[in-house]
């Protein structure tokens, strides 16, 4: 019995493996939208078991931009090529703790579920919310859920998932809808809280890029030839001289002698008033007491 016991326990310690052994490390690439960033490592046994995983990371690590850490973007991995994972987007999504900073006691909260298709053929679930200052009625909300839904829709259909994406995380879409929700009430902040991928696209459209206007060359002193250097300071002589004839010539100022009567004209009548005033004296002492 003793020895059966001592078999057994020899066949099962021969059956244990350790699973770690057999993993590999992998590394996870962001979508072309992202530029194909490294985001994060992860183990598995075999390419065929990281398909399907999705992993969460926050935009500002994607984009080194601090102001945009409260949005999550998930990723789904798609392909395996040797030990690099290719992942596609699966969707975007607001932390709780941001939503809870937005919305405070005695204000009105409207959210919405909008299906949206975009011009490559991709389906997706969006889900805005808008905040009111005050609380207000169900039929405002029910316009702006309707002014949701119309800009949504119009912005899908003019755009790519890409773009569209992009102008959801950059706040684009919420600018657009708050201008249209001014006329039925003044709301206080629109944003989009969550996207989802549902179909991907079934067109492939290049994403517009923004054209970069390419600066002309400077010229350095070097590269200019001595032939330029010499017509540069020609037109320059020639400036010079009609300048000289073209300035009008400068009246003769009033020479000293002219000036010199007016001096002798002031003079004289300063005598005039020193005398009379003489006079003035003697007389005052000639008068009897």
């Amino acid at each position: 019995m003793i020895g059966m016991a001592k078999a057994r326990a020899r066949t099962t310690t021969r059956k244990v493996k350790d699973r770690w052994k057999s993993k590999n490390w992998y590394q996870i690439l962001a979508p072309s939208l992202f530029n194909n960033i490294p985001i994060a490592e992860t183990l598995a046994e075999t390419p065929e078991n990281l398909i399907g995983r999705v992993s969460e990371v926050s935009l500002q690590d994607l984009t080194n931009d601090f102001r945009k850490a409260h949005i999550k973007m998930l990723f789904s991995v798609d392909k395996v090529e040797q030990n690099t994972a290719h992942t596609q987007l699966k969707g975007s999504q607001l932390t709780s703790d941001y939503l809870r900073r937005m919305i405070r006691r005695r204000k009105s909260r409207v959210d919405g579920v909008f299906p949206v298709e975009t011009r490559d053929g991709a389906l997706l679930r969006v889900k805005p919310f808008a905040i009111a200052e005050k609380r207000i009625q169900s039929s405002q909300k029910k316009l702006i859920r309707n002014v949701m839904n119309d800009v949504i829709t119009k912005e899908g259909k003019a755009k790519t998932l890409n773009a569209f994406i992009r102008d959801c995380i950059d706040g684009k879409i919420g600018s657009e809808i708050y201008k249209n929700c001014k006329v039925y009430y003044p709301v206080k902040r629109i944003e989009v809280n969550k996207t989802e991928i549902v179909r991907l696209p079934t067109i492939m459209i290049e994403d517009e890029k923004p054209e970069e206007k390419e600066e002309p060359p400077k010229e350095t002193p070097e590269d200019k030839p001595v032939e330029e250097e010499i017509t540069s300071i020609k037109p320059a002589e020639e400036e010079v001289t009609q300048e000289e004839q073209e300035t009008p010539v400068e009246e003769e100022l009033p020479s000293e002698e002219e000036e010199k009567p007016k001096k002798k004209g002031k003079a004289k009548v300063a005598k005039k008033k020193t005398a009379r005033k003489k006079t003035t004296k003697k007389k005052k002492e000639q008068a009897p007491e």
